[in-house]
């Protein structure tokens, strides 16, 4: 074949892999956005029972047609708390499950579902008009059903296309790679090198799946050689999202390493004994083959053993989901005591993961969690600023604020353009609404650590100019300090759930805090006329005072932000 040729052929395969890969985004983005935030209502009922949180990550997977999405959702889930590891986990072990049912769409509408070559071209054609009932639609819903089936034709007609871009193999290189098969298990191992490194590459198992039907299909590989592709794909597919999760914290590392440890072990179990295996499937894929004439032998094989690894996989090792929870936790320890605490890290915020609105904005709400924890931490460091017994632990806890306060400039201004990039695309009403919310709650969390930041300035002044209270001024400011902390608690509560929020208690804690404000106010009026203090210590006693009730103002912002339905007017 000249080289001209090749190219051509290398250009046609690319463009048809192109428009399978849009294809499969396109559907997975409809359907998305068609569940909306039903999928995450189901991820959160999930129970301690391994049961519920496999069925929930098949489920989610096969209506979204995303493992990565699911998989995302439930590591947010358990980082904020709303999922255990052992649930994320079995949402994992779902979601393996789940991808099958691509390689099952491929197989029944892409290889033969079309009744023979003459009416292949049509299938896509009938499917995208159908599309046509919902995409003019006033509801959204109906639109992202329509988008929905619009991928699906896609998605078959560029299955056609790779069909029709693959010349017929030359018999030399048919006769070449039939012998590669011919090593015994040297090469199944040969082959599931060559299915991770090629799903690594392609960065999507989706694809990976179609490029193994479709060789199969042109009958280019044998049976063995498909399978141990298959293995080697759900092998690149966990160590794709082992990079993934170098940025990501704890809970997310140890649910990456859980998805290594199930295709690893999978893996194990399937090489053993491999060859009766492969021989079971195709016994069973001959039957299956009188039921289904249209679709070929080898395709439908395929499709039924990477069904088979994962349903079998994840009945064995879900009876070991403690077990795996003890090795991840060993091989991802828990961080000691404010170790990497500060240092500036998005722990949820993965924007080439998701697609969607609903989705990304779950990772933005754990993300902006973590933001409200360093906040609460940063705020605990204060007290510290006025019992440091010498110089060095008093710089040692200013340097502390001034990092956090670092922190959360930066944690504010990704967060902000994460949130805007979400805003901008094609989003609900819903979600266009709930990203302004999370745009004014950032915005206040960063406000309240730059007013502990300049609470710690107005102490370290004071040190400086040798300024001192005695210990009435001291409890005045001590007791301020826990009313802001109360208020601060109230707001971290209410970032948990927005669809509860205590805007009472938050009023409550302001009020307290205004009605003791007016009282120090006052109280500080009266020394000042009586000369009780000089005004070196009245303006920093005042400074104080009135920041700390200035910081509780963003507090309760953020709540009311949250809430969105009841209006405040300040004191």
């Amino acid at each position: 074949m000249e080289l001209q040729s090749i190219l051509l052929v290398i250009l046609k395969l690319a463009g048809a892999l192109a428009v399978f890969l849009f294809a499969m985004k396109l559907m997975s983005e409809g359907l998305q956005k068609f569940a909306g935030s039903k999928l995450r209502h189901i991820l959160t009922k999930i129970t301690g029972k391994p049961t519920s949180g496999i069925l929930a990550g098949t489920g989610v997977t096969a209506v979204i047609q995303s493992s990565t999405a699911t998989t995302v959702m439930a590591v947010g889930f358990a980082g904020a708390g709303l999922l255990t590891l052992a649930g994320a986990i079995a949402v994992v072990m779902g979601a393996n499950i789940g991808t099958t049912v691509t390689a099952w769409i491929i197989t029944l509408f892409g290889l033969g579902g079309g009744g023979g070559e003459d009416k292949v071209p049509l299938m896509p054609m009938v499917i995208a008009a159908i599309s046509l009932f919902f995409i003019f639609s006033k509801k959204n819903k109906m639109q992202y059903l329509g988008q929905t089936i619009i991928g699906l034709a896609l998605l078959i007609l560029g299955l056609g296309l790779m069909g029709d871009s693959v010349p017929p193999l030359d018999e030399e290189v048919a006769h070449t790679i039939a012998s590669w098969g011919q090593w015994g298990y040297w090469s199944v191992l040969l082959f599931i090198v060559v299915g991770a490194v090629l799903c690594i590459i392609l960065q999507t198992s989706s694809a990976m799946t179609a490029v193994i039907l479709l060789m199969a299909s042109q009958n280019w590989i044998t049976p063995e050689i498909a399978m141990a592709l298959v293995i080697g794909q759900n092998l690149g597919t966990t160590l794709t999202a082992q990079v993934v999760a170098m940025t990501t914290g704890t809970t997310g590392k140890r649910t990456a390493r859980a998805h290594l440890v199930f295709n690893v072990v999978g893996a194990l179990i399937f090489i053993i004994p491999f060859y009766p295996i492969c021989h079971g499937v195709m016994f069973v894929s001959e039957h299956l083959d009188k039921m289904l004439p249209s679709i070929p032998l080898l395709p439908l094989a395929i499709t039924v053993f990477h069904t088979l690894f994962n349903v079998v996989t994840t009945l064995i090792l879900a009876f070991f989901i403690p077990q795996i929870v003890k090795v991840v936790t060993w091989m991802v320890p828990d961080k000691k005591a404010d170790e990497g605490e500060e240092e500036f890290r998005l722990t949820y915020l993965e924007p080439n993961l998701l697609s969607t609105a609903e989705l990304n904005l779950q990772s933005a709400k754990s993300e902006i969690e973590e933001f409200s924890k360093r906040v609460l931490r940063m705020y605990t460091f204060l007290p510290g600023l006025r019992t440091a017994e010498s110089e060095e632990e008093f710089e040692a806890i200013m340097q502390r604020i001034a990092k956090y306060e670092d922190i959360t400039d930066r944690m504010e201004s990704e967060l902000t353009k994460f949130l805007t990039r979400v805003g901008s695309g094609d989003v609900s009403q819903h979600a266009s609404e709930r990203v302004s919310t999370m745009l004014r709650i950032i915005d206040n969390l960063e406000s309240i650590g730059d007013a502990i930041y300049q609470i710690a300035m107005t102490r370290q002044s004071k040190r400086e100019d040798a300024v001192h209270f005695d210990a009435g001024l001291n409890a005045n400011l001590e007791h301020m300090q826990e009313l802001v902390e109360k208020a601060l608690a109230v707001m971290d509560s209410n970032l948990h759930d927005y669809d509860h929020v205590d805007l009472d208690a938050a009023y409550t804690a302001e009020r307290e805090i205004n009605q003791y404000r007016d009282r120090l106010r006052a109280q500080h009026l009266d020394a000042l006329k009586l000369g009780v203090y000089d005004y070196a210590i009245g303006n920093a006693y005042s400074s104080l005072y009135a920041q700390y009730e200035k910081l509780a103002d963003y507090a309760i912002n953020v709540s009311e932000a949250i809430d969105g339905s009841r209006k405040h007017v300040d004191d």
